[in-house]
């Protein structure tokens, strides 16, 4: 699957425009991006996508120099199961 970014988005789109995968990560005044939407359409659960989204996201994150909390329930989780990845999380 073929993701398109935006300054604290990436996302796929379908052959129709439709909207089929999105994680959203603004940054907030405090330079901490926040992980607080997944999305994946019905019709692609189950198969990664969501994980691929949230390390596209960290990897993003991380090029730009910029740490990440979690508000979004499956990143959480996802950063729970990827331990190698947690140095990206803020700290409070």
């Amino acid at each position: 699957m073929e993701f398109q970014k935006e300054p604290g988005r990436i996302f796929a789109l379908g052959e129709d425009g439709k909207l089929l995968a999105e994680i959203t990560f603004p940054t907030g005044e405090d330079g901490v991006a926040d992980i607080d939407h997944t999305f994946v359409d019905e019709s692609l659960r189950g198969q990664g996508v969501a994980s691929q989204l949230v390390r596209a996201a960290a990897e993003e994150l991380r090029a730009q120099g910029k740490r990440a909390k979690t508000s979004c329930w499956y990143a959480a989780q996802w950063f729970e199961k990827h331990p190698q990845e947690q140095d990206l999380l803020y700290k409070d």
